[in-house]
């Protein structure tokens, strides 16, 4: 192959590593940015998951007041029917 033709090839190839290496920066910077914002997310995910935790155990302790109630009343009438 003439010197020219294998300079020209040289070239070329230096370029297009060139470019890929440009791609493989932009890539490690759209990584990073995903990998901060999902941070946040999880961030948020966890604020959502204490406070669904909350209103869970508000609603156990209200059904468990609501069924001891209902048992006492429903003792206080077999009481009274003699059961």
């Amino acid at each position: 192959m003439e010197k020219s033709t294998q300079q020209f090839i040289n070239k070329k190839i230096e370029g297009l590593a060139s470019m890929v290496a440009k791609g493989f920066e932009h890539t490690t910077k759209d990584i990073s940015e995903v990998k901060t914002h999902l941070d946040g997310i999880d961030k948020r995910l966890d604020g959502i998951d204490t406070r669904l935790d909350r209103i869970e155990n508000l609603l156990i302790r209200a059904h468990e007041n609501r069924i001891e109630r209902l048992e006492d009343k429903v003792r206080v009438l077999e009481t009274a029917l003699g059961r």
